[in-house]
Formats: C-alpha cells, structure tokens, sequence
C-alpha cells in the first residue's frame, strides 16, 4: 500500500520513488559473500543469473543516486565476479556453468545448479552484459576497481558462444548436460538482440557471421492497430536488450528496409499495447487507456471460471502480450517505468492512474510481477483483484535501469563506450546515429585510490 500521496509527487519525485523502491529490492535480496541475487522475493528463492546481471547494472545507479556508497557497490560487485571466475565449470550435474555459460538457477549459498535447470545462452548473454557495465563504470586507479574491469572482461571473453550454436545458423536458447541442445532456437523478434550483439562482438569464440542475420530472417512484421510493427507480443521483449542498448537513430539492414529502427519499434509497440487494452477484446476488468501492459510475469493461477457469463483461462507465470494473446486480465504494472524512454506521456500516466485506482497493489512504491483485477472479490482475491505475491528482480531491475535512462541515460552512456558492444552491432549490420561517432569516456568514473 502506498503511504504517500502520489498526487502529491512532482513526476521527477514520482519516479524517484519508484526507482528507490525497486533498486533496494537487490539490497534486501543479495547473498553479500558471493554476490548471488534472488530470482524472488518468496521464501528460499534460488538465483537467477539474470537478475545478477540486473543488479551489477543498477549498483552505479545507486551510487550516482546516492542510495549506496562506492565502496559498497564496489563490495557487491567483485563479490559477484570473484564467484563466476572462481565457480565451478564443467559437464556434470553438481556445477555452475559450462563453456563460460552459467545455469539459469543457482543456489543462494553454495552457488550450484538447482532445479535440473538448462545451461542459459540469454541469461548468461544478460549477466554479461551487468559485467560491462561494472567494467565501463568503474574505472578508478584503485586496485578493487582494476580487479572489477579485469575479471569483467574475463569472464566475457571465457564464453564460448561459438559452441553456443551448436550445429545451427543461430544460437541454442539453453543445454543440459545429460541431453545436450534443447530442440528449439531463437524465432520471431524478442529479448535476444543483447545476446547476438554480444556472441558476435567476442575476440575469442564468436557466433558466425551469418548469426544474427539467421536470426533475423524470422522476424515477423505487422500492421496492428495502423502501427507498422516488428511483432513481439509481451513488452519485456521490447526493453530487455534496450535496458543496455540505445537504438534510437541506429539501423540493421532489417530496419534500413522498413525505414526504422527498434527504438522506434518499441515505441509503436507501447502503443500498440496501449490500442489493445481500449479495445479490450476479452471484456477484461480494468482495462483502459490508462490500464494497460502485458508482459512474462506471475498470474494467479491454472484455473477457469466465468466473467460476465464468458469463460476464461487463468495462468500462472507465463508471457503474456498483445494482441494476439495470451491474456487473461493479468497487468504487468512494471511495464510502465520499463517502457518510459519510449513513450513518457502515456506511461507516466498509466502509473499516476495505477496509484490512484489500484494503491493496494503497490507495496509502498514497489511495483508487484502482476495483478488482475477481473478477479475482484472472486475466490477470495481482494476488492482489487488478485495480485502477486512478493517481487520478481527481473522486474525491479529493469524498472531501475529505464527509468536511469529516461532521468540520465547513464546506462545507455556506459554502453557506448564499451568496445564489445560498438564491435558487436557493427557486425551485425548496424550503422549510423552515435555508433558512427567516436566512443566518449564512460561517465560516473573517478578515481579511487
């Protein structure tokens, strides 16, 4: 529940609140001596190694906030790359990683495999990308912060995303030991673009040539409400690879041909979504103009029940989207901050609606994985629905980081200056806009003795 008016809040105060709130969730939820982060907030949650990679991108906004000192963000930060350089890799089943990959889940304390879980290509692909940011922004004489540009780059260089593709044009989304690739790859546009900048960017092992084109060459192109859209349905997939990358004003050969980029793209999509909620096919509580945003989050559950005498489908976590579903009502109110760079006026509006309609879904400003509000005063769901319980990191840490880029761009700015990622996007075919400037000093570093 919200204990200030957010009536109250000028819209800088607003989202300073929001992102506080969401940044002390990697405080609260961080082993100290290994840097592992939960995947949740719920009882004996596992890491996630993505939620990792969230984290050691939102520690240098916490410092240029002045949420937490250097030195502790320095603390957390090495405790994390000491644990993945020193972990243990092979191909059995009791490790953590595999060819410079790591397992998607891994055990608060111990740091091993949990959950018989795959072996991660874009997990791994979003922990790397925290550990260059680690390295871009620290970057002081002292030896803590040599240690963190050194290990950062290490551990990049380690993962052999070559392997990754197994025998295919396009990487693997995941490996298991005992049954090696899993049978599927990457089709249709989504949150992979940071995992091909990176796996093509590699001086050591990287992807063919031809990978990210491969890739490409699924794309789904739609006109959707009278936007000319590159289809992904759940908006996550339009503000992971975005949380790290600008593309505003850079090019693919893809998006050359549509005379656009993927910056504008998302945009689009956050209206799209917007579009979709007026329309509300499915006769969904809540949904408006202002109530809006589906996305992979948690949903109440595997069940069905009848709304105004239509059936519907209830799920549990899934990837929800628009328009073409799925969809059972769920918001994913995080979706507003993450989606902020690209459309400020409707988002910030959204939020403001979400504070005033629905303020017993937000745990004092921290923003919950979902909420349903069809399921009002149903199955003994509360007068606003039901809605999530505890927090998801993914969530938090990509609300911390957009909202950064929409206040700063210091995330963004970082990743300029990063060699790998210049190398990789020119690769994979992009040009034009700040990747043809020359790359600028990182912001935020100083020295530190």
């Amino acid at each position: 529940m919200l204990k200030v008016d957010p009536t109250s809040l000028s819209d800088d105060d607003l989202l300073d609140r929001y992102q506080r709130a969401a940044f002390d969730y990697f405080l609260e939820n961080v082993n100290p001596d290994n840097g592992l982060v939960a995947d949740t907030s719920r009882p004996n949650s596992p890491a996630s190694i993505a939620v990792v990679g969230f984290a050691l991108s939102c520690y240098p906004v916490g410092v240029e906030r002045g949420w937490m000192t250097r030195e502790a963000a320095v603390k957390l930060t090495l405790a994390a790359l000491r644990f993945f350089w020193t972990s243990t890799q092979g191909n059995g089943d009791d490790v953590t990683g595999h060819k410079g990959f790591y397992y998607h889940f891994l055990d608060m304390r111990t740091g091993r495999r949990v959950w018989r879980c795959e072996l991660s290509m874009v997990d791994t692909a979003l922990l790397m990308a925290g550990l260059l940011v680690s390295g871009a922004y620290f970057s002081g004489a002292g030896e803590d912060e040599r240690e963190i540009r050194d290990l950062a780059e290490a551990l990049y260089r380690r993962v052999d995303w070559r392997w990754a593709q197994g025998s295919a044009p396009t990487l693997r989304q995941g490996w298991k030991p005992k049954s090696g690739f899993l049978h599927y790859g990457w089709e249709g546009y989504n949150e992979a673009t940071i995992l091909y900048v990176l796996s093509m960017a590699s001086p050591d092992s990287p992807t063919s040539d031809d990978s990210y084109v491969g890739w490409t060459a699924t794309y789904q192109w739609e006109n959707i409400y009278g936007y000319d859209v590159l289809y992904g349905g759940p908006l996550f997939m339009h503000q992971f690879s975005h949380a790290w990358i600008d593309f505003a004003g850079i090019r693919d050969a893809f998006m050359r041909e549509k005379n656009s980029d993927y910056f504008e793209n998302s945009r689009r999509s956050t209206y799209l979504h917007r579009d979709y909620a007026r329309h509300n096919p499915y006769g969904y509580n809540g949904y408006d103009e202002n109530l809006w945003g589906l996305s992979a989050g948690d949903g109440p559950g595997g069940f069905r029940a009848r709304i105004e005498r239509r059936p519907h489908r209830f799920s549990g976590y899934a990837a929800r989207g628009a328009p073409f579903g799925p969809d059972d009502g769920t918001i994913a109110p995080w979706s507003y901050p993450a989606s902020l760079p690209f459309a400020p006026d409707i988002c910030l509006a959204a939020l403001r609606h979400l504070g005033d309609r629905y303020p017993e879904v937000i745990d004092n400003f921290r923003l919950p994985s979902g909420f349903n509000p069809t399921l009002a005063n149903r199955r003994n769901f509360g007068r606003h629905g039901w809605v999530s319980e505890g927090h998801y990191g993914l969530d938090q840490g990509i609300v911390v980081m957009m909202i950064e880029n929409h206040r700063s761009r210091l995330i963004w700015e970082l990743m300029r200056s990063n060699q790998h990622i210049r190398r990789g996007l020119r690769k994979a075919g992009f040009t034009g806009g700040w990747l043809s400037q020359p790359a600028s000093p990182a912001p935020g570093g100083r020295d530190v003795l």
